[in-house]
């Protein structure tokens, strides 16, 4: 039996319901300690997140990741100072998350808080990735009870899909902050020599540079479908959820195509909701 949610865990839950994410109703289908694993880890990545991409000056911005990192020093002993970081302390604890994983996470939101990126090496996307996603997946699996060997394929694999897909769909959005994600190699390959955001998505050979993108996502989505197949079905539910959202976002962008990367696509709520359900449950 368990006793009603502490004050933390409730202002942790509030914080995810909050987010709108379309991933709450997926968590919400895990036992009640890995939802609130979860509840917390999904909490710590948006407020890291927020250091970085809410207004605020290069200093606020810096201090804000060191109360993060000061915050997850405090979970693998001592008291950490918030709600987020009480919940992630007992998550810790009950479900062996990596100290180095946090970080990574940290570290990711970092790259943004700079300079920003613009055409970056495929060394250094892959560092991108692996930080701001992969590392959170490596959380996730822990949270879940996926097997760790698998486990931590699944993590790298989905990290990536989702991660490239990201950027396939925020090329515009990014752009208007003055950041570029498609790599330098993939441009060069297709003759696009600048790095401006505004000249590389007003190019001829964007379409090409993006199906190139969509094709190495696509390789990362079959190698995390692979990799989920050798865990039991309920430690992958929510990932399997987050696969199929994702997945059927990437087809949409490229039933779109690439010529007006600023017209939006979404997945429809009700489908999101008929995923989670189907997914979650069966």
């Amino acid at each position: 039996m368990t006793g009603p949610p502490s004050a933390d865990a409730a202002t942790v839950r509030a914080l995810v319901e909050r987010s709108g994410t379309s991933f709450y109703w997926a968590m919400r289908f895990l036992a009640a300690e890995r939802r609130a694993a979860m509840f917390a880890i999904y909490a710590f990545c948006r407020a890291v997140d927020d250091v970085v991409d809410e207004p605020g000056t290069d200093a606020a911005k810096a201090a804000g990741l060191d109360f993060w990192r000061r915050e997850i020093e405090l979970i693998h002993g001592g008291a950490p100072e918030g709600a987020i970081g009480r919940e992630l302390a007992q998550a810790r604890r009950r479900f062996d998350l990596e100290r180095a994983d946090f970080t990574a996470v940290i570290d990711g939101m970092a790259m943004d808080a700079g300079a920003p990126i613009r055409a970056p090496s495929m060394v250094e996307l892959d560092l991108y990735c692996d930080r701001v996603a992969c590392a959170v997946g490596r959380l996730s699996v822990r949270a879940f009870g996926a097997p760790v060997a698998a486990g931590l394929r699944l993590a790298a694999a989905q990290g990536r899909a989702l991660q490239l897909t990201n950027i396939l769909r925020d090329l515009a959005e990014d752009a208007a902050i003055g950041r570029l994600y498609l790599p330098r190699e993939l441009l060069t390959a297709h003759g696009i020599m600048a790095s401006d955001p505004d000249a590389v998505l007003t190019h001829p050979a964007l379409g090409r540079v993006c199906r190139d993108m969509a094709s190495l996502a696509h390789g990362h989505f079959a190698a995390a479908a692979a990799a989920m197949a050798e865990c039991p079905r309920p430690s992958v539910r929510p990932a399997r959820v987050m696969l199929e959202v994702y997945r059927r976002t990437l087809t949409a962008l490229e039933a779109r195509g690439w010529s007006k990367p600023a017209e939006a696509i979404a997945i429809a709520k009700p489908v999101k909701l008929w995923i989670a359900l189907r997914h979650g449950l069966l």
